[in-house]
């Protein structure tokens, strides 16, 4: 088996209808550089209103589809959907994610375990369904969003249970790169720092921004573009010697 990736593919994009949010600008740069899209987020029709955008502007095949990424029965509907609606599917973003201020001696297990459920046990659950074509196809690419906050513990918006989330990422994204690694799929992380978007809390101010800048090597603040510039390099055919990686995209903060 040649492990290629084949020119009809579909990319599984996931929290990717928030208006000001990574995952929109990933899922339009994949579709620019060949890939179908399945779009997928809690929000059925601003999936589906993304999706057609992006079929209109990149002349792809791309839909979308509702699913709440920690509900196993949920994102098994949706990817048996995919795979009878869409091409091939041969790479996954996992982007949805939520964000967690609470401090930690203020923080209830409710809110921990939503947290964990989400941007941790979510993404396994989306992985574990998604990867079985790729398995089948002999070739994949899985990219992860891990974060700054995993290395610094926090720092920017959210506090423990998101730090702690996105760390699990990053040897999860490495545990299962070693797994899939031979049957041609890739898995690797890439982590932003302060990024301008809504998980941030809002539009950042520009006291905020100054603030951020000041703990990094290149003074500006992340755009969401920034980062999936990365995510499609990292899923794009010339990444196949890529895997086990995380990839900062954060100025140098995690340097600071």
């Amino acid at each position: 088996m040649s492990h290629e990736l084949p020119e009809a593919r579909t990319a599984i994009v996931t929290g990717a209808a928030s208006e000001r949010g990574i995952g929109r600008v990933t899922a339009a740069r994949l579709a620019a550089a060949g890939w179908n899209l399945a779009v997928i987020d809690l929000d059925l029709e601003a999936a589906r209103s993304v999706a057609r955008g992006i079929a209109d502007e990149h002349g792809v095949q791309a839909d979308g589809w509702a699913a709440d990424i920690a509900d196993p029965e949920q994102v098994d509907a949706a990817v048996s959907e995919i795979e009878r609606a869409l091409p091939p599917v041969a790479g996954l973003a996992n982007i949805a994610g939520i964000s967690s201020p609470t401090p930690y001696l203020d923080l209830g297990l409710a809110e921990w375990q939503r947290q964990i459920a989400v941007n941790l046990t979510g993404v396994h659950v989306m992985t574990q369904r998604a990867v079985r074509p790729m398995i089948a196809l002999g070739a994949g690419r899985i990219v992860c969003i891990s974060s700054i906050s995993a290395q610094r513990g926090g720092g920017t918006f959210s506090k423990t249970p998101y730090s702690t989330a996105k760390a699990g990422l990053v040897g999860f994204t490495r545990a299962i790169a070693r797994e899939l690694g031979p049957s041609g799929i890739t898995a690797n992380t890439v982590s932003p720092g302060p990024i301008d978007t809504d998980i941030m809390g809002g539009r950042l101010s520009e006291e905020r921004k100054q603030g951020f800048i000041a703990e990094q090597v290149i003074a500006r603040v992340g755009t969401p573009a920034d980062v999936a510039a990365a995510i499609v390099f990292l899923m794009s055919p010339e990444a196949g010697f890529i895997t086990g990686e995380n990839l900062n995209v954060n100025g140098g903060q995690y340097m600071s």
